[in-house]
């Protein structure tokens, strides 16, 4: 296909899309806004996102509403909130706790939160909460969501713990619905009008990437201070969208000395160092990380990467 008819156009253009059938960027423009790719496509149409760039990936006939509803705000200044994805490098990496400790500091400082489990097969992450006798929506209640949701009718209908709102796969042995990006896409949009922090516990699954990591605007890559977390995160990392990454590492306080040769081996800036603390891994099984993320170990971690959130460094 000849994309030459476009070229004047390309770097002006408020947005950029792009089909799966073009593999190629023309030289010296700008990467896609959005890679259009259809249903049964499978991890192509992501790896070929991620190759090309794009901002947001978006499947067809799934993503249309959505896709509609995009266009049609292109034209809106405002961004909205942030939207920060926070992933394992490794399996028990703390991702999972390192966002429900970071949404509970931005509720302290009165930042309107919002925690997303995006992690189908984690077991629900309402249950590291307590919170599974809360009242509010769950991601099956919303996994025919398309085109757009209504900031306060998200918001108003979401479950309260913590001082955040948060949007959980329910903490039970039923077998996970499946939720398309589609519908990923329109609830992280009403999320960005109606919340100044979104912290998506993305999970580590070629399915949580695909579906929740595009629509990140930065990503946080956490590891444990050893080898073996560090090779396992270097090949996650080449599965992460073409967003701003960064390190955090977790350990003891000797994990400071070890956070820094981790950090240049993957090519990422470091911004934390997760505190070990003995019986984290028994709070989480007892709905207790809240009472855990009042320590001050705990809490000087969470504050200074908001600060490095605030101040755009991560």
């Amino acid at each position: 296909m000849d994309l030459s008819a476009a070229f004047p156009m390309w770097d002006t253009a408020r947005m950029v899309l792009l089909g799966s059938d073009i593999r190629d960027l023309p030289p010296r423009r700008r990467a896609p806004s959005v890679l259009l790719g259809l249903n049964g496509e499978g991890d192509s149409l992501w790896h070929l996102g991620a190759a090309l760039g794009a901002e947001r990936v978006a499947v067809l006939p799934e993503a249309a509403a959505w896709l509609a509803e995009h266009l049609g705000s292109s034209d809106d200044p405002d961004p909205g909130g942030l939207v920060l994805g926070v992933t394992g490098g490794c399996g028990g990496a703390g991702a999972s706790t390192a966002a429900v400790w970071l949404a509970q500091e931005a509720a302290v400082h009165g930042i309107r939160t919002l925690l997303v489990d995006g992690d189908s097969r984690g077991g629900g992450l309402e249950l590291c909460l307590a919170a599974e006798d809360a009242p509010g929506l769950r991601w099956p209640d919303l996994a025919d969501a398309s085109g757009s949701i209504g900031t306060g009718q998200l918001s108003d209908s979401l479950p309260i713990a913590g001082g955040f709102s948060f949007l959980s796969w329910p903490g039970s042995r039923d077998r996970p619905l499946d939720v398309e990006p589609g519908a990923v896409a329109a609830v992280l949009d009403a999320a960005r009008r109606g919340y100044e922090l979104i912290i998506v516990d993305i999970g580590r699954g070629t399915e949580s990437l695909g579906s929740f990591a595009w629509d990140c605007d930065r990503i946080l890559l956490l590891a444990p201070a050893q080898l073996r977390a560090a090779v396992a995160a270097a090949r996650l990392l080449q599965e992460l969208p073409p967003v701003d990454t960064a390190l955090v590492v977790r350990g003891n306080a000797g994990a400071a000395l070890d956070g820094p040769l981790i950090a240049e081996s993957l090519g990422l800036p470091l911004h934390g160092l997760l505190p070990e603390l003995r019986g984290t891994a028994a709070a989480a099984e007892l709905g207790r990380l809240l009472e855990f993320g009042k320590r001050k170990a705990v809490r000087r971690f969470a504050e200074s990467v908001l600060q490095l959130l605030d101040d755009g460094a991560v």
